[in-house]
């Protein structure tokens, strides 16, 4: 296909992206209004804008929290497995010990050259003292492994303890998180509340508008010339499964199968490709490997805002499809409609 021709294709692409941000309200181009009237749309529109975002930067946050949780749980059942299976050790161990115990106090406990004497069979008497050296060598063996296996309890019990404290601290790091986020919410629709009909239908022009302003930018650089790479098998599968989320109602925390955030549908997205990645998208764009816009390829996820606040999966010719905030649904956009941070690539 030509570059004119493909650029044509790009732009209509972008016109309909604009057109599903927002499902039920016609994509327009910029109509004159009111230059007061205007500004103060504008202002709400940054306002809600910025909301969004600390909310999304306090999602990240949340997810971050419940994601360390999930392995501090798992790593104390462990460690309790491990206590348990130690404690059964150590009983057997004080079992074999006291046996021992008790077969030295039987034979009188005297020395071997007294029993030597006392003996009416030298010779078996030798025989018998051979059997005792190697009865001793396994009780000093017997209680290096008592020894170990009470040092081994008591590391469990403080990694446990560790455990449990770090446990905490992120039950409360996502109680804060989980307070931002209402609080960051509640602020933006009490904000959108106060609109009148027209208000709001306005804002949601000026949303499209500003994303396809955005998207036309980005296209204007002729970044989509050169970007020619062709989906993996796995980014085939994370494309489609992502895709067929398209109408689902973002939810903050949210893993599906009913809702997501914006993470939450990148992840499950590559889980179901059968490549299990970082849950939130700031170690999404820590962990992964980092590629090039222009190496970029369908499948590979695009990472927005200088914070790593949100992550979409890029679905080719210029379009991604995400979950964009509370109130939206996953849908298709431009992928030069928020500011790029950067691209990463989860089978690489």
């Amino acid at each position: 296909m030509g570059a004119a021709k493909r650029q044509g294709l790009v732009t209509a692409v972008a016109c309909v992206i604009a057109v599903l941000a927002v499902p039920g309200v016609a994509f327009a181009s910029p109509k004159p209004t009111p230059s007061a009237s205007a500004k103060d749309l504008e202002a709400v529109r940054e306002k809600l804008d910025g909301l969004y975002h600390d909310a999304a930067v306090a999602t990240d946050s949340y997810n971050a929290a419940e994601e360390r949780a999930r392995k501090q749980s798992a790593a104390i059942v462990d460690l309790a497995k491990k206590i348990v299976e130690g404690q059964k050790k150590l009983d057997e161990l004080k079992k074999r010990a006291g046996a021992a115990a008790a077969a030295q106090y039987r034979s009188g406990g005297l020395p071997d050259e007294a029993q030597l004497l006392l003996s009416n069979n030298p010779q078996q008497f030798l025989d018998g003292a051979g059997r005792v050296l190697q009865g001793e060598r396994a009780a000093k063996g017997l209680i290096g492994e008592l020894t170990r296996t009470q040092e081994d309890l008591q590391q469990y019990a403080t990694d446990a303890s560790a455990q449990w404290q770090k446990l905490e601290a992120d039950r409360k790091a996502k109680d804060s998180a989980r307070k931002e986020i209402k609080t960051r919410i509640a602020a933006a629709e009490k904000l959108e509340s106060r609109l009148e009909e027209k208000e709001k239908e306005r804002l949601a022009e000026l949303e499209r508008e500003a994303a396809y302003k955005a998207q036309s930018a980005w296209l204007g650089t002729g970044v989509l010339d050169e970007i020619k790479g062709s989906a993996s098998e796995a980014g085939k599968k994370a494309v489609a499964f992502a895709t067929q989320q398209i109408g689902k109602p973002y939810e903050w925390g949210a893993e599906g199968p009913k809702s997501y955030d914006c993470s939450g549908l990148t992840s499950q997205a590559w889980l179901d490709a059968g490549r299990p990645i970082p849950r939130t998208s700031q170690e999404q764009w820590k962990q992964l490997k980092h590629v090039d816009i222009k190496d970029m390829r369908p499948g590979d996820l695009i990472i927005y805002f200088d914070d790593a606040s949100h992550v979409a999966l890029y679905i080719g010719d210029g379009a991604i499809v995400h979950a964009p905030r509370p109130g939206r649904t996953v849908t298709i956009a431009g992928a030069g409609s928020m500011p790029i941070l950067g691209v990463v690539r989860p089978d690489a």
